[in-house]
């Protein structure tokens, strides 16, 4: 006997949903059928509903299994919620291939002007790539003046939020950000909000604090708060940084990332050729500093940075072909610690393994330098891999196995094992659809 709840649901016009559902405990289930009514609310428990986006509650019957009790209610109310966000997607997002298990995941952004994209890959049994799927942020990308392998001139336009789940994708042609929920190797776009400020090129993530980076208007660093997975805008977070820079300043001339010290408690800001500086921001609960310090490196054009294991930043140093080394004390000031010269053309771009390892890109030369570090910040060059043409941004698994290189010159992604000492050893290559030129990696 049907229970009077559902009865009352199904008085209005019912929908029929098919979709795939992909639990967080990392299984899927394709092709579902549900069938109920879709009620418009404020807000789903839990979960404040972000500017631009319609949340729903749905009264969902599994067809051939009508719900008999109000428990069941509860529980399939959850799913409709999954189902309603899913049926909302392109249709190439939501029968996208479903990978049940864990999935040692890459996704590359392609950055295309005609609609960017994220392409995602799972790692093979040999160490290779294999397409999972393809996902429009709902954005356009963009080029800076001059570029060529590089449109975005710039490093982090891709981030990965490992704790809460989230990836986040600049659309520089658009002046917006897309977040996206990960399963898997599934994403599954929940939001496209505007980046704060002109052409957006880096993304910096710390608890729930999200900074991006707009390289033109003059610069500026743009706050957010992540709450329930959509960001909302900290307008009293964003600070100017007066580059001058505009759709017209060449490449070379705009910011080049933005980033968290490993604490969370600075903010750290390259600014190329346009200032040849790094500025620090402390930040805190209540936002970033008014103002930075600024440490003056002329003619080093500070670019792409990470941090290796003992805490100092890396920094990579276009101008000088080298990657140096810094501390960087609680006041914001920088104090040079080593430097190691690459010997390869345009350096830009620097990624850390877990064991310590620092990968720098050398688009110019087509290679990857792999350097080491000590306790009081000694850095050493250990050698260096070829690569294909346009060596841009590159990311290493979680596991530390792998190092995955973007190249911007037939827009592949190159996968590499790494071995002892920080050794690779190339396990494949990929060519990205749409993607030459582009920039932003991530893995999982």
């Amino acid at each position: 006997m049907t229970s009077p709840v559902s009865r009352g649901f199904h008085r209005p016009p019912a929908q029929t949903v098919t979709v795939d559902i992909h639990c967080v405990t990392r299984w899927s289930k394709l092709g579902t059928v549900w069938r109920g009514v879709p009620v418009p609310c404020r807000r789903n428990h839990g979960f404040v509903r972000a500017p631009g986006t319609v949340n729903h509650k749905i009264h969902l019957v599994s067809k051939g299994s009508p719900m008999k009790s109000i428990s069941k209610l509860a529980v399939v109310t959850t799913a409709g919620a999954a189902a309603a966000t899913l049926s909302a997607l392109p249709a190439s997002a939501a029968t996208a291939r479903a990978w049940r298990g864990f999935a040692h995941a890459v996704f590359v952004q392609t950055d295309n002007a005609a609609g960017n994209t994220i392409v995602a890959y799972t790692r093979t049994a040999a160490g290779g790539l294999q397409q999972a799927g393809s996902y429009p942020t709902g954005g356009n990308g963009g080029a800076t003046n001059g570029s060529v392998v590089d449109h975005l001139s710039s490093e982090g336009s891709l981030a990965y939020d490992r704790r809460a789940g989230l990836l986040y994708a600049v659309n520089a042609g658009s002046n917006t950000i897309t977040v996206f929920r990960v399963r898997g190797a599934a994403l599954i776009r929940s939001q496209v909000i505007s980046s704060g400020g002109q052409f957006p090129v880096s993304i910096a993530v710390h608890g729930s604090r999200v900074f991006v980076l707009n390289a033109w208007g003059g610069a500026s660093v743009a706050g957010f708060r992540q709450i329930g997975g959509y960001l909302i805008p900290v307008p009293s977070w964003t600070r100017n940084l007066g580059l001058g820079t505009s759709s017209s300043t060449v490449f070379t001339g705009t910011p080049g990332q933005v980033g968290f010290t490993p604490d969370g408690s600075q903010l750290v800001v390259t600014t190329k050729n346009a200032a040849n500086t790094v500025d620090v921001f402390a930040d805190g609960r209540f936002g970033p500093s008014a103002q930075p310090t600024v440490t003056s490196l002329p003619g080093t054009i500070p670019f792409g940075f990470t941090f290796d294991g003992y805490g100092h930043l890396a920094l990579v140093e276009t101008g000088a072909g080298a990657v140096a080394t810094f501390a960087i004390a609680p006041d914001g000031t920088l104090t040079q610690l080593g430097s190691a010269a690459t010997g390869q053309a345009a350096t830009c771009w620097i990624t850390a393994a877990p064991q310590g390892t620092l990968y720098a890109s050398n688009a110019g030369s087509a290679t990857e330098s792999t350097l080491s570090t000590e306790p009081d910040g000694t850095i050493t060059q250990l050698g260096t891999t070829p690569t294909d043409p346009g060596t841009t941004d590159a990311a290493v698994s979680s596991d530390g196995q792998y190092l995955y290189v973007q190249a911007g010159g037939p827009g592949n992604v190159d996968a590499y094992r790494i071995g002892p000492g920080g050794s690779l050893t190339e396990t494949g290559s990929v060519t990205v659809p749409g993607a030459v030129g582009g920039e932003g990696i991530a893995a999982s």
